[in-house]
């Protein structure tokens, strides 16, 4: 997915856009300001883009476009994709969302919930919020909706039994840590354990945080916060089947052809179905570029999120108006599993963590960023020098990304185009400290071969290959394996791999969501720190006295240091101290070289120009329900 604004504006296209939680910073005794920015405006037929209020519920009324391939899940809970967010942001609602007000600006608007209300400060510091939903509210097969389903969609979402990858979302939900602990076999330590979330009647939904959380509304957009129905989530299967998929958004799912076709439809139960301009929304299902290019090109098909890189000089002439590239919160990198083995046979390092992490943020210097995003992906990226991506800002407004690692130059590499031969230099230096290196072909001879993952895609293809032949340079063999979309974030989840491409767009405005994904239990753990073997690596330190907690741990394992030091960040009401421990996270995450940036996001489509009231939003969504073709 990208887009693009040049360096200084698409970082103001990401934090002034208004992604509103973050550029409006909390103390720690005003948590109510939490919502303070928020305005309810789905009522008043604001962000429908120019098709709102028209009301266009014609069968012929349908749009054709192509986000990806075949989705893992289309369960709110547990996907962890952007198109497959991008599909169900169509086929349910939360308790608030993204909208665009009148002058298309993104704004964080009530939902279900009549408005988003400001939180109460409780004695013992933790904050309840109350929501009363909207009169009228329906599933899609005509039910009522109620409280009692936002309840249990929670629990469920952050349950042990669950176990999905966005459970910890809820971590800043009292009583988190005991609804989600597993025992050594993993199975719910606390079964009858319940969230702070409840339903005293039909329409009112209360719950508890722990403490204030500057982008709570924001996270109540996410599609692990909406809704489902217990008896309709007791079929495991639901969510595969247009038969048994309920739910309670804009669109209903009409049809499902596996690797081909979703068919979306107009859900006339939908509260504000009369604001739902676009009657069908044909999602056709591919990863092959040239193809989505193909059927741009003869008009079948209205948007396609992808475009063949090596065409892409040739698409910004021939298609001038309609070729879009927007800035996106979000970071490409490449992702090394902890536990491979990368040094040769009987090696004293075998085991040795902090040389493996150095092996890898030796190999993190081999690659030409300014090459990558110049010569092969060409959709205005920037070279990433941090993970947690441009445009989020640290506590005094200014960009997270320009304060971390503490050099001269920004973040943790010096991505300058004058600075790659020194880079080069210091790697190779570097790795000859372990591997055997011969003077004559300057290449080492005793580096123990690799296997890149990708999932199937022309771009990823090329970049892997670009990173095969850096590494080959230097006598370092590198193989490519590609796999299908759905079958690569599992492998990749599951750790059956060796260094694998990556990417992260924000879940929402705060540095915490590029962080909180590492710790040893998350569902996006894909380095798998904490796992395995390194479990028991007790090579990580953290000194949290400075910022008034009793914690200072030196050579422990991640679980004592990185997931001890995520917690207080999330607990932590002082922002200066917070933003100031995400820094250190970000450090210890750097520091073990699993996790090299290449380039940050940019989302590139092709939009048809005839088609009104599309909108998008950094996190990566792409909003079809106010749409009309012209």
């Amino acid at each position: 997915m990208k887009k693009k604004f040049l360096a200084a504006v698409l970082a103001t296209a990401m934090t002034v856009s208004t992604l509103t939680a973050c550029g409006n910073t909390q103390s720690a005794t005003d948590p109510a300001q939490t919502g303070g920015q928020t305005t309810t405006v789905a009522e008043e037929g604001l962000g429908a883009g120019s098709g709102a209020g028209e009301n266009v519920t014609a069968a012929d009324s349908s749009i054709n476009v192509c986000l990806a391939s075949e989705p893992d899940t289309l369960d709110p809970a547990l996907n962890s994709s952007v198109d497959g967010a991008t599909m169900i942001i169509h086929l349910f609602s939360g308790l608030s969302k993204w909208e665009q007000d009148a002058s298309g600006k993104l704004v964080l608007v009530a939902d279900c919930a009549t408005e988003l209300p400001e939180g109460t400060v409780n004695d013992d510091g933790t904050v309840t919020y109350t929501y009363t939903l909207r009169d009228g509210l329906k599933w899609s097969d005509g039910k009522d909706l109620t409280a009692s389903d936002f309840v249990f969609s929670w629990n469920r979402a952050a349950s042990a039994e669950l176990a999905a990858d966005y459970g910890y979302m809820f971590e800043v939900v009292k009583g988190y840590d005991e609804v989600s602990a597993t025992n050594e076999d993993g199975t719910p330590a606390n079964p009858d354990a319940k969230l702070s979330v409840e339903a005293p009647d039909d329409k009112t939904i209360v719950v508890t945080l722990n403490n204030a959380v500057a982008y709570w509304n924001e996270l109540l957009t996410f599609p692990a916060y909406f809704p489902v129905r217990e008896d309709v989530v007791s079929n495991e299967s639901w969510a595969t089947d247009p038969s048994t998929y309920v739910c309670n958004g804009p669109y209903t799912m009409a049809s499902w052809d596996h690797n081909s076709l979703i068919t979306l439809e107009k859900n006339m139960n939908f509260i504000d179905a009369n604001d739902v301009s676009m009657g069908t929304i044909n999602c056709y299902l591919s990863d092959d570029v040239n193809n989505m290019l193909t059927n741009f090109r003869n008009g079948d098909w209205q948007l396609i999120d992808d475009v063949p890189t090596n065409e892409i000089a040739s698409i910004k002439t021939e298609f001038a108006d309609e070729f879009h590239i927007a800035g996106q919160l979000g970071t490409y990198y490449v992702c090394w599993n902890v536990n491979e083995d990368i040094f040769p046979a009987g090696s004293p390092y075998a085991g040795d963590e902090n040389a493996k992490a150095e092996v890898r943020n030796a190999i993190a210097l081999l690659f030409d960023r300014n090459y990558i995003v110049d010569e092969i992906a060409q959709g205005g990226q920037l070279p990433a020098s941090s993970f947690v991506a441009m445009g989020l800002t640290d506590a005094d407004g200014s960009e997270f990304y320009k304060n971390a690692g503490g050099n001269s130059f920004d973040g943790y590499y010096d991505t300058s185009l004058d600075a790659y031969e020194s880079n080069f230099s210091t790697a190779v230096e570097t790795l000859k400290k372990y591997y055997t290196y011969d003077e004559a072909t300057g290449k080492f001879t005793d580096f123990p071969t690799l296997t890149y993952l990708y999932n199937t895609s022309e771009g990823h293809k090329a970049i892997g290959e670009y990173l095969q032949s850096a590494m080959a340079g230097v006598g370092i063999t590198m193989n490519l394996e590609n796999q299908e979309w759905a079958t690569f974030l599992n492998t990749r989840k599951q750790g059956d791999y060796s260094i694998a491409r990556n990417g992260w767009l924000a879940d929402y405005n705060d540095p915490i969501s590029f962080l909180d994904m590492w710790t040893t239990n998350s569902g996006n753990n894909d380095a798998q720190f904490g796992r395995g073997d390194h479990a028991k690596a007790a090579v990580y330190s953290i000194d949290l006295t400075p910022y008034g907690l009793d914690t200072k741990v030196e050579n422990g394992t991640w679980a004592e240091t990185y997931d001890v030091l995520i917690s207080a960040i999330k607990t932590c009401t002082d922002d200066n101290n917070r933003y100031a421990m995400m820094h250190l996270a970000e450090d210890l995450l750097m520091q073990t070289g699993a996790i090299t940036p290449l380039y940050y996001y940019t989302d590139l489509y092709l939009l048809d120009d005839s088609v009104k009231g599309f909108f998008s939003n950094p996190l990566g969504y792409k909003y079809f329900m106010y749409t009309s073709i012209k």
